[in-house]
């Protein structure tokens, strides 16, 4: 019986790292389908879809204890209850409360994630819930409105069911007849029993009209948990856990508690008709018809209005908040007493679940199969490998058994050279000597032909086995690299929302179109996007829309676009970011860079370079700056944060048109092409994604303008910086080097070295801070022989080449003072 106690463990590591997983997407769907439903109120599947979500997350934090937030959930759940049974027309301000409670269910889960417990007072949001609730003078059986349901909204506590006095008993009744019990079953149960405990049979009756009706007996075993423990039950725990409808179900459970709080704790409210607890004493009263069943909820036919008979409706605010019930996934928890539930609540949820939180991944179950086959097929080749090695090794100690054998020949041969020698002289005719000679000694060329053939059939299947091994490898790489891989949609989600929020604060009407949100890249990568994408999506609300009256002035439709667009581009995922507002005033930008000593007011700058200078710290040319962003704060952000992925960030605008961000980064972080560098002794990484072309120069191609080297590559001058200088390494004195140009349209660099080694997968490790007191460095690598080859960070050396024409622009300007 040992696994049905664990069942249900507050301070269960895995059962809450799920449970964060599994609210958070809860939590997302919540949020997106209240926002389809403010579109489209007739939309029924988002309502389900609403009510699903809610009532999963009410049944889970039940699971794990986490009263404030079931309760409160419960609260949310009974006006979407309201919205689902159209006694609710879905309006502005539902819309609006709705949301606001979604925001305080995620500072409830972030706060409990982080070991606390959210304190914030929201009497103020329960009774906007509570006022969306009509009078329940709907209900069939003629009671009194229980308007105390109303009036008085109950703080969210959780507070034992207050002892209902006997309702009035109508015709609903459990079965009379329970399950027989073995003598031998009978005293296991009573052994089980602890010293104040007695032994109850708990007759429940399960409404089949409730839409869970199947999980119904899962709900009421988690509830009795909480005042003993349950011994067994009838049909089997496990049956209660396929997915059918038991009408009844028979608990036995040891327990010190009497009767009344059995009863009330297995009733659960619009999942069990009724319910019926019996103290057994001995093996025979099983089989006795029990009393009339204690009624708690008459049945109507349509179980959304049920009846409540009027005694209990006086109490009923306070059962809310312990009630639980359950989703599909989730099994619901107990609701415990009012003493032990505060002491539960109290303990902190250990502060590790933060960081689990996020190492939970969804992955398509025929990925991880496919990851299997690879791995078999790699033990496989591991085998062969094996084979390969005691194959040599053996035929190294043939090698030397032959090795000794010819060295001894040999030595023989010298000893006996004397002799022949001797006999020549004698007058032995020559042929003769030299057909003995041939004779002892001939053998002595044919001796390695055995090793020769072994050697070569060990290379062939060497050469093999690890083409066989680095095709695995491969595979292995990318199929690891799937399972890491998510839809972007994962942060593209939240936009809807973000948007409706913004548009409400500025006045303006936008809408917003997701393209691409299946395009999939790595969890790190989508998890470090949302922050800049954030930005430049509130500077196209901000900045780039403008309100309704100028855009219909200008002869555009008042509601303004924004397009959050992904695709893949070869190994890169792209990410769009466009407004059809009023674009950026690039002369505006080009101004304000003057003035800020950005830039000298006589250089000639492309658009696409003007643009640029937005994504520089603190810059903006908003004269207002409102609370969401002056145009450009928030921008140097992106731009450092895309830079942490290695990857680039492009502004294009056109006045009066609108403007595009677009974001382009790798499709993993973990390994990268890299073109191999040499300078000095040093290999250096250059990630081939930032490579533009790389060629052969002497050193006399070079020129130098206003003391900086640049070199002319098709009639474009390009800049070049030494990596032998940056990394202070002795330069080589040869004539001949090579220029390595990175960078993108917008910006190029020529990277002097002193050859090219070649092309490598390159697994990025990255390096303590303490390591990379030099700048351009982002990280390192291991190659194959062992040595260690460092990263060089590419939009680094760019703004290094940049501060380096400023500064030999302002040298020269001085000289020319001079």
């Amino acid at each position: 019986m040992g696994n049905m106690s664990d069942y249900l463990d507050p301070n269960n590591e895995e059962l809450l790292k799920d449970f964060f997983a599994e609210a958070e997407q809860q939590v997302e769907t919540l949020e997106s389908n209240v926002l389809v439903i403010e579109n489209d109120p007739s939309n029924r599947e988002a309502v389900d879809e609403i009510f699903r979500a809610a009532h999963t997350l009410k049944g889970g934090s039940a699971t794990v204890e986490m009263n404030e937030l079931s309760g409160f959930t419960h609260k949310v759940e009974d006006v979407l209850d309201e919205i689902r049974s159209d006694r609710l027309q879905i309006t502005e301000p539902v819309v609006d409360v709705l949301l606001s409670s979604v925001d305080i269910i995620k500072a409830m889960l972030d706060a409990r994630s982080e070991g606390n417990i959210y304190q914030e007072d929201i009497t103020g949001i329960v009774e906007k819930l509570h006022n969306f609730i009509p009078e329940k003078n709907s209900k069939k059986s003629g009671a009194k409105p229980s308007s105390t349901a109303v009036a008085k909204p109950q703080p969210v506590t959780v507070t034992a069911p207050a002892p209902a006095e006997e309702p009035e008993q109508t015709a609903v009744t459990a079965d009379g007849n329970l399950p027989k019990l073995s003598e031998e079953e009978f005293s296991e149960l009573k052994n089980a029993c602890g010293e104040n405990q007695q032994l109850w049979s708990v007759s429940v009756k399960f409404d089949e009209n409730n839409p869970m009706n199947t999980v119904g007996g899962i709900q009421v075993f988690a509830a009795l948990k909480a005042i003993g423990s349950v011994l067994k039950t009838v049909p089997d725990f496990d049956a209660l856990y396929e997915d059918e409808f038991y009408e009844d179900v028979y608990y036995y459970i040891a327990t010190s508690e009497r009767q009344e709080k059995i009863e009330d704790t297995a009733f659960l409210s619009d999942v069990t008709l009724c319910t019926d607890a019996k103290l057994i004493e001995s093996a025979d009263e099983a089989e006795e018809p029990p009393a009339p069943a204690k009624e708690n909820a008459a049945v109507s036919a349509e179980p959304a209005v049920q009846a409540v008979p009027e005694k209990q409706s006086a109490v009923e605010p306070e059962k809310d908040a312990p009630e639980t019930s359950v989703s599909e996934e989730k099994p619901a928890a107990p609701s415990k007493s009012t003493g032990s539930s505060e002491k539960e609540s109290a303990k902190p949820v250990s502060g590790q679940h933060a960081a689990q939180q996020s190492s939970i991944l969804r992955v398509d179950s025929r990925r991880i199969d496919y990851l299997l086959n690879l791995v078999s097929e790699t033990v496989i080749t591991k085998a062969s490998f094996n084979q390969l090695a005691s194959q040599l090794q053996e035929e190294i100690t043939h090698f030397q058994t032959i090795e000794s054998a010819y060295k001894d020949r040999l030595h023989g041969l010298f000893e006996q050279i004397p002799q022949y020698l001797e006999q020549a002289r004698s007058g032995v005719a020559l042929k003769d000597l030299h057909n003995s000679v041939i004779q002892e000694y001939g053998g002595m060329v044919s001796m390695y032909d055995s090793d020769d053939a072994e050697l070569k059939n060990i290379a062939i299947k060497m050469r093999s086995a690890t083409q066989n091994l680095g095709r695995i490898a491969g595979d292995l790489q990318e199929s690891v690299m799937k399972i890491r891989m998510v839809p972007i949609n994962q942060i593209f989600s939240r936009f809807p929302r973000v948007v409706r929020d913004l548009q409400r604060d500025l006045n303006k009407k936008v809408d917003l179109v997701i393209e691409g949100e299946d395009t999939e890249l790595d969890k790190a990568v989508v998890e470090d996007l949302l922050d800049p994408i954030m930005h430049c999506v509130r500077n196209s609300v901000d900045h780039g829309i403008e309100s309704p009256e100028e855009r219909v002035k200008a002869g555009k439709p008042e509601n303004g676009t924004v397009l959050l667009k992904a695709s893949n581009e070869g190994n890169l995922i792209v990410i769009n970011i466009s407004d059809d507002g009023a674009g950026i005033d690039a002369e505006k930008v080009r101004q304000k860079a003057v003035g800020r000593g950005l830039v000298h007011q006589d250089k000639i700058l492309t658009e696409q370079e003007v643009y640029q200078f937005i994504f520089m710290p603190g810059f903006s040319t908003s004269d207002k700056i409102t609370n969401v962003s002056g145009r450009g704060v928030g921008l140097d952000v992106v731009k450092t944060m895309i830079d942490k992925l290695n990857g680039t960030v492009a502004v294009s605008s056109e006045k009066g048109k609108g403007t595009t961000f677009s974001i382009r980064l790798p499709l993993t972080l973990a390994i990268i092409q890299g073109l191999l560098v040499r300078v000095g002794k040093e290999i250096y990484s250059i990630p081939i994604t930032s490579v533009i072309e790389s060629q052969r120069i002497k050193q006399s191609d070079i020129n130098t303008i206003d003391n900086y080297e640049v070199l002319n590559v098709r009639d474009e001058v390009i800049s070049v910086l030494r990596l032998s200088r940056l990394f202070n390494i002795k330069e080589n004195d040869e004539d001949e080097s090579y220029i390595v140009i990175v960078g993108s349209k917008e910006k190029k660099v020529g990277i002097m070295v002193d050859s090219l080694v070649g092309e490598e997968d390159v697994v990025i490790k990255s390096m303590s801070n303490q390591f990379i007191n030099s700048p351009a460095i982002a990280g390192a690598s291991i190659l194959g022989d062992g040595s260690v080859s460092l990263i060089i960070d590419v939009s680094q050396l760019l703004e290094l080449s940049v501060r380096q024409e400023m500064h030999a622009q302002q040298l020269s300007e001085q000289t020319a003072w001079q």
